[in-house]
């Protein structure tokens, strides 16, 4: 090629003095744009193709701030404006109808706010390539008990702010040690792998199948076995209710999933899923409480339609074996009554 590009312009600028200033002007030119880079200290990055850290400890920690600065000025003034830059995905979903109906309610504010505070954090961030980056802050709230605090930053560049995808909470010891090289990054599994029990980007519709027919894949528990129960006890005398599960796995609603030291992986994915509470004839639906009336559409007579969103935390067993919903976290987006 340096040969053919020599020969090319020799054969066009046939004066040894053109040739020489063109020389020149090519070196300035490479000269000035490597002092540029240089002075600025900028060096592009492909972050579609290298193997990075999605982000430094000391930006993670700044970020967990952001949004624990964010989420407490918006619970205080019920506006979800205040927070909408920091959340996405399903807690986006969650926290917006939540403060929604909070205003509805009480236009003035939350006189019952209290802030959410963190401490004992520890940062998992995966090294990867390509987009998202992301990291998992596991922390301690004030908040909640003894269950840890589990929340996934994300974002799709590097001139956005990172944003809290999943929220949910894990008793203490349900926390898994995560796989990581000797400087401390962590592993993201492929939504697509097929080393574990469920490939992580099936997990969602695995889980929309499991609540309505059951099956083997998930370990029993309160998320997958007694959330089951509890649904069929829904169903009462005069009043049916009925489930439709949908799975979530586009965009900030995507899976994702870290490797554990035992060689499976924590996953945190997203479903969303209709209650419908129909009431026979001569009885009427339960009056829904003031959340629930905030977010409702219509008048409700003989029947109320409610959405939800949840979030969900599993771990996925290398190989074969049982899933295990470790958490989840679900809030009421929208309601239809008539």
């Amino acid at each position: 090629m340096a040969r053919h590009l020599m020969t090319h312009l020799t054969t066009r600028d046939r004066g040894p003095r053109r040739l020489r200033r063109r020389d020149r002007n090519a070196l300035l030119a490479v000269s000035l744009t490597a002092l540029s880079m240089t002075a600025s200290g900028c060096v592009v990055v492909h972050g579609e193709r290298e193997v990075l850290p999605a982000t430094t400890r000391a930006s993670a920690a700044k970020a967990l701030r952001q949004f624990t600065d964010a989420y407490n000025k918006a619970d205080k003034a019920y506006d979800s404006s205040l927070d909408a830059d920091y959340t996405t995905g399903a807690l986006a979903d969650i926290d917006s109808a939540r403060l929604k109906a909070g205003h509805v309610n009480s236009p003035s504010g939350n006189s019952g706010h209290s802030s959410l505070e963190f401490d004992d954090v520890t940062y998992t961030i995966p090294k990867k390539a390509g987009w998202p980056r992301w990291f998992v802050a596991d922390a301690h709230g004030n908040k909640g008990g003894d269950d840890r605090w589990l929340l996934v930053f994300t974002r799709n560049s590097l001139s956005a702010p990172f944003q809290v995808a999943y929220l949910t909470l894990v008793a203490p010891d349900d926390v898994p040690k995560f796989s990581t090289d000797k400087d401390g990054w962590a592993e993201a599994v492929p939504a697509n792998s097929t080393r574990f029990a469920a490939a992580p980007g099936d997990l969602s519709r695995d889980y929309v199948r499991y609540l309505k027919s059951g099956g083997t894949l998930f370990a029993d528990g309160a998320h997958t076995s007694g959330w089951r129960t509890d649904r069929k006890k829904s169903t009462k005398p005069g009043l049916a209710t009925q489930y439709i599960d949908e799975p979530l796995t586009d965009g900030d609603y995507a899976p994702l999933a870290l490797r554990t030291s035992d060689g499976g992986a924590m996953v945190f994915f997203t479903t969303r899923y209709y209650a419908k509470q129909t009431a026979a004839a001569g009885a009427s639906v339960p009056t829904p409480n003031q959340d629930v009336k905030a977010l409702t559409k219509g008048e409700v007579k003989q029947s109320l339609t409610m959405q939800f969103v949840s979030n969900q935390v599993a771990l996925d067993p290398a190989g074969t074996g049982k899933v295990s919903v470790l958490g989840r976290i679900q809030g009421l987006t929208s309601a239809q009554g008539s």
